[in-house]
């Protein structure tokens, strides 16, 4: 039987997008993202905020486009897996990392109504209020 390792988030960027080139030449972007969501006490009636915050990897082409148009505060949907990096710290002892290793990001509450998406694959996506999709499009007949 297969299994499924799929995220799906929508938050804000708390702090602007941290990228570097990699050893192989590729790049790579790290995020931190906040998910909130409102909860209600049921025997006082009042409501709270709970905030989650989550470290969000991108490569290449969704590393250089977060890079380039993602600023603290924006909005972002983001697809991707989790993936737990275990290493060793200075002392020796075992630390871990689980992180979202994005394979799709939407940018949301772009400039105007104007939402800019992109994909791991050649294949990107302009939407605008209703979603439509351009299959055929490669990466070098985007503006952007």
């Amino acid at each position: 039987m297969s299994s499924v390792n799929k995220v799906i988030l929508v938050g804000n960027l708390g702090a602007d997008p941290e990228q570097r080139a990699l050893p192989s030449g590729g790049l790579v972007t790290n995020l931190r993202l906040a998910t909130s969501e409102v909860r209600k006490n049921k025997s006082t009636g009042q409501s709270s905020e709970h905030t989650e915050w989550h470290r969000v990897v991108l490569f290449d082409r969704l590393a250089e486009l977060a890079s380039q148009y993602l600023t603290k505060g924006s909005q972002v949907y983001i697809e991707g897996k989790l993936r737990t990096r275990k290493w060793q710290d200075q002392s020796g002892a075992e630390k871990y990392m689980t992180e979202v290793v994005a394979d799709e990001m939407q940018f949301l509450g772009g400039r105007g109504t104007d939402v800019r998406s992109a994909t791991t694959a050649t294949t990107v996506r302009t939407q605008i209020k209703a979603p439509t999709t351009f299959s055929d499009i490669d990466d070098g007949d985007v503006p952007f």
